[in-house]
């Protein structure tokens, strides 16, 4: 009886060790709390887990695009959000973006929704134009993160560069909103989806101004992923007209050493549950499957490839 007991529970640990070797890890790699990222990554995060048997999926707060793009490459992550120039930069390798060689284990998953440049100046520090941020305190984002390389994009645009400020803060988005409700900051430039939390909640605390940024600036930044766009009045509290601006595509990435099976996946269940990710945040209701596989600047995953052509999206 004693050997039949044994026996038993050794099958049972087998079965166990069985069964947690079938388990696989997914981290999902975001942006910070105040972002969009991050809870468009908890959603993901919640769909992958309910919908993928043997996932177990985990969230990660990041400064977003390049670090995302770096722990990807070193595999520390499975999938990440990140700006399709940052994208670009990775894969080609541009040391001035914060890559210093070419980032070749990535591969894309899905383009997604668009970032908006929104800067926004508290309405009495004067700041009206993008020529008014001369000689003011600007936080640009966090060092080397997409918003920052997209700062830096607009401000050659525009003729100008962070020596035309006269403060530069490389801060995430909610430090930087906090900074101006206390008057230690004149504007702030994030790039995100529109109605970002961290705006929102700036608008909802002092008289903000949306500062554009006119078509011609767009044109002269001289990127093909940098297009024209238009923030929707009454996008935050006090907007009432609409405001012109830049917009860059997001890209959700992940590398080649991610199973086919597992990015496929990931890929499907994220386009038959883009619901709760539109649940999570507005900025979701841009996610959509057709066109996702369109125009990358790196080579489909063959998991999320597998997904395209099922679904009839490539040919």
């Amino acid at each position: 009886m004693k050997l039949i007991r044994t026996l038993g529970l050794a099958a049972a640990l087998v079965a166990a060790g069985a069964a947690h070797a079938q388990q696989q890890f997914v981290t999902v790699l975001t942006g910070g709390t105040s972002g969009v990222y991050y809870p468009l990554g908890v959603a993901l995060t919640k769909v992958y887990g309910d919908n993928i048997p043997g996932i177990r999926a985990t969230v990660q707060s990041t400064k977003a695009s390049a670090e995302n793009l770096n722990l990807l490459q070193a595999g520390r992550g499975e999938v990440a959000f990140a700006l399709g120039d940052a994208v670009s930069d990775a894969w080609t390798g541009n040391e001035e973006a914060g890559f210093r060689t070419k980032l070749d284990k990535l591969r894309g998953l899905a383009g997604i929704y668009e970032n908006y440049i929104q800067i926004v100046a508290s309405a009495d520090s004067g700041i009206r134009t993008l020529a008014d941020l001369r000689g003011k305190r600007v936080s640009v984002g966090a060092p080397r993160s997409g918003t920052e390389l997209n700062a830096r994009a607009i401000f050659r645009g525009a003729g100008m560069s962070y020596s035309d400020l006269g403060k530069v803060e490389y801060l995430p988005f909610g430090e930087s909103v906090e900074l101006i409700k206390n008057r230690q900051l004149d504007a702030t430039l994030q790039s995100a989806g529109l109605g970002v939390a961290s705006i929102r909640d700036l608008a909802n605390s002092v008289n903000i101004v949306v500062i554009p940024v006119p078509a011609e600036v767009v044109a002269a930044i001289g990127d093909a992923a940098y297009q024209p766009a238009v923030i929707p009045a009454n996008t935050y509290q006090g907007q009432s007209t609409d405001i012109a601006t830049a917009a860059i595509r997001n890209i959700l990435v992940t590398h080649s050493g991610v199973p086919e099976n597992t990015v496929y996946a990931m890929t499907k269940s994220m386009f038959e549950n883009l619901d709760q990710m539109v649940a999570a945040h507005a900025a979701a209701r841009g996610i959509q499957a057709a066109g996702a596989a369109d125009n990358l600047p790196l080579p489909l995953h063959p998991g999320a490839e597998r997904y395209y052509r099922e679904a009839g999206l490539l040919k």
